[in-house]
């Protein structure tokens, strides 16, 4: 059942989210917003539960690819929500809170009765923390890719009444890199702590991964370096952030592909 409910809440937040952007509503737009976090509030806490309760077994860690899908919807909706605080972002929180929805539909559809093989707290942990980078720079692209859209609306001159749902481009693109900044510091982590609580990654086959994963951090660090030191904004930061973004993608799916595809082999 909650596979539809925490959906429909998510569509309810979102929807209202949107609806305080419109001049139309503005009348209503007090009510809507509190109707808005209430609502939301109520469907991540009991996304997250969800979750909890599919990937943390007693034996383990059990992960699937619907876990992992449904707990980028939960990070979408957890910074739908924080973003919203700023009035100009709540366009965009509805949109992230839809998406937020569509992944939320594939929680508990391959639930795993079984943990596996018994891993160490330390492996556990690097599982969980590489999950939740990849699931954050997940949410920083679908951010690039809205503020991609308004800087070519911006440049083609569009208005229309779909312009009140967006926020300033500067506002946006203080979001993205502060989702940036924050998957940066969560993927050095993931990084690290698999050179120190993996036995030799090299070894287990791990090399094309490895190798991407970091080329992905140096993207990232050398965006963050750019706006700090040199300012660097708009489609230039963009487009940088989404090539790190591919290159992590790349690192995962490749890599899973190359193993088990072409070489034969799994992940352990």
């Amino acid at each position: 059942m909650f596979q539809i409910t925490i959906p429909f809440l998510y569509i309810i937040a979102g929807v209202a989210f949107a609806m305080t952007r419109l001049s139309r509503f503005s009348q209503r737009s007090g009510a809507l917003l509190i109707t808005a976090f209430i609502v939301g509030l109520a469907g991540l806490i009991w996304h997250c539960q969800m979750l909890l309760d599919l990937i943390l077994l007693p034996n383990g860690i059990a992960l699937s690819l619907s876990s992992a899908a449904s707990f980028i919807g939960l990070q979408l909706a957890l910074i739908a929500i924080i973003g919203a605080i700023e009035p100009s972002l709540r366009g965009l929180a509805g949109g992230l809170l839809l998406l937020g929805a569509a992944a939320a539909t594939v929680t508990g559809l391959q639930a795993v009765e079984s943990a596996g093989h018994t891993l160490t707290w330390q492996i556990q942990a690097h599982i969980l923390i590489s999950l939740f980078a990849y699931g954050l720079l997940t949410v920083g692209a679908i951010v690039a890719v809205y503020a991609l859209i308004q800087d070519r609306r911006l440049h083609a001159g569009q208005l229309s009444t779909i312009n009140q749902l967006f926020a300033p481009l500067e506002t946006t693109e203080r979001l993205l890199y502060g989702i940036a900044g924050a998957g940066f510091a969560t993927l050095f982590l993931a990084v690290m702590s698999g050179f120190t609580f993996v036995d030799d990654l090299f070894a287990q086959h791990l090399a094309h991964k490895t190798f991407l994963s970091l080329l992905a951090l140096l993207l990232f660090g050398i965006l963050l370096a750019g706006r700090q030191f040199a300012g660097w904004r708009g489609r230039r930061a963009i487009f940088l952030y989404l090539w790190g973004f591919a290159i992590l993608c790349l690192a995962y799916f490749g890599s899973r592909y190359i193993l088990e595809e072409v070489f034969g082999r799994s992940w352990g």
